[in-house]
């Protein structure tokens, strides 16, 4: 999987959940709530091909790990996660 695709959901200092594409430097958007931040990196990773959303929770630790369609999976996971 290419890590130019790749995106992560974390809430910053400010209080605001970003999201940003791992290789780049600012955020592609900031969102008032976690869930407005993860649907707006899928609709991107969506339109760009697919690839990895990591979610952090508040506490910074990966909560998640979801391949996006579509995304080349080597694992899929077995569980039940949506």
């Amino acid at each position: 999987m290419s890590k130019g695709r790749d995106r992560m959901v974390f809430k910053n200092g400010d209080g605001n959940w970003v999201n940003k594409r791992n290789d780049a430097g600012k955020a592609s958007s900031l969102h008032g709530t976690q869930q407005d931040a993860i649907n707006a990196a899928k609709s991107m990773l969506t339109n760009q091909g697919g690839g990895e959303l990591i979610t952090k929770g508040v506490n910074g630790r990966i909560r998640s790990k979801d391949t996006i369609f579509p995304g080349n999976d080597p694992c899929p996971p077995k569980d039940t996660e949506n």
